[in-house]
């Protein structure tokens, strides 16, 4: 399945956006393995750092791209919504740098799309009700 920023954003809720994007992967499974330092050089790169930049200012700092999930103070992670190769990087592949293969998410998001535990997502505002804090109520 081929994911884009243009299906992503017309999905209404957060948990969507994050069921839309999630993979499989686990947690010591491996990436770039011994050519790691290659995502490194491309994430230093001046043109990613661009990149990194006008996805921020289009998603306006929000999770996922969510106007309700503002990432405040939190680092913005820049997530290709279809993962990326070494190859991809060596060749200069569009997939790379593409704006409809990018999203602003936060670490525990970025996280918990690639490895699938969405406790540490976060949570919409709960409607408080009286006595709802008081257990023998």
């Amino acid at each position: 399945m081929i994911r884009t920023y243009h299906e992503l954003i017309q999905l209404p809720t957060f948990e969507e956006r994050f069921k839309y994007l999630k993979l499989t992967s686990r947690v010591a499974d491996p990436t770039f393995g011994s050519r790691r330092y290659l995502n490194q050089l491309l994430y230093h790169s001046p043109h990613w750092k661009s990149t990194r930049n006008a996805i921020i200012i289009r998603d306006n700092a929000c999770d996922l791209a969510h106007p309700d999930y503002s990432l405040g103070d939190q680092h913005a992670y820049i997530h290709h919504l279809n993962p990326v190769t070494v190859e991809d990087i060596m060749a200069e592949r569009s997939i790379v740098f593409d704006p409809d293969n990018l999203i602003c998410c936060g670490f525990q998001t970025h996280n918990a799309i690639h490895y699938g535990n969405d406790n540490g997502l976060p949570r919409g505002e709960i409607e408080r009700k009286p006595n709802d804090t008081c257990p023998w109520r």
